[in-house]
C-alpha cells in the first residue's frame, strides 16, 4: 500500500510580487530620468512684452514656426521637428498641416536676437501656405522694480489712537 500524503507538497496558489514591484521601480526612475530630456525644444530667447494669451484651439496644437538666434527655420510638424529646415520646405510642411486643419493657429517663435527682416519672411512663408491669422509668441513681461517708496507714517493698530505730533 503506497504510503498518502509522503513526499508530496501541497501547491501554492500565490504569485510572488516582489520581482514585478522592483521592476517597477526601475521603471519609473529610468521614466523620471528621461522624461525631461524629451521635453527640451528650440533655444529661443523670447522677446518680452505684456501681451493677451490667444485661445488655442484644444483639438489641435497650435503651428509653431521657430527661428533661432542665427537665422534658421524649425517647425513642429514633420518627422524631424528639432532639425532646421530651409524655407522652401518649411513652406511645404505649413502648406500640408494647414490644408488639414485651415483653422489651426499658428504661431512665430522668434528669437530677440534674430533680425526683423529674418522674422518677417519667416511670416511670408506662413502666409504663402495659407495662415490668414499668424501670431508671436512672447515671454511675460516683468514688471519693474518699485522705486523706493517714500517715508511714510506708521499705520495706527485698530482700537488706539493715531500717534500725535508735538
Amino acid at each position: 500500500m503506497p504510503a498518502v500524503g509522503k513526499g508530496k507538497r501541497k501547491l501554492m496558489g500565490e504569485i510572488n510580487v516582489v520581482p514585478y514591484i522592483d521592476v517597477m521601480l526601475v521603471l519609473l526612475i529610468i521614466f523620471m530620468i528621461t522624461a525631461p530630456l524629451l521635453t527640451q525644444g528650440i533655444k529661443v530667447d523670447l522677446p518680452k512684452a505684456a501681451a493677451e494669451p490667444i485661445a488655442v484651439q484644444q483639438n489641435e496644437p497650435p503651428l509653431v514656426l521657430s527661428i533661432d538666434a542665427h537665422g534658421r527655420l524649425y517647425l513642429n510638424v514633420g518627422a524631424t521637428p528639432k532639425q532646421p529646415i530651409d524655407d522652401q520646405t518649411a513652406l511645404i510642411r505649413a502648406s500640408a498641416a494647414l490644408r488639414r486643419a485651415p483653422q489651426r493657429t499658428v504661431l512665430v517663435n522668434g528669437d530677440q536676437a534674430v533680425s526683423y527682416g529674418r522674422v518677417v519672411q519667416a511670416m511670408v512663408i506662413l502666409q504663402q501656405a495659407g495662415a490668414r491669422k499668424i501670431g508671436f509668441q512672447t515671454e511675460p513681461a516683468r514688471p519693474p522694480a518699485p522705486a523706493s517708496a517714500p517715508a511714510t507714517a506708521p499705520a495706527s493698530v485698530p482700537g488706539t489712537a493715531p500717534p500725535t505730533q508735538p
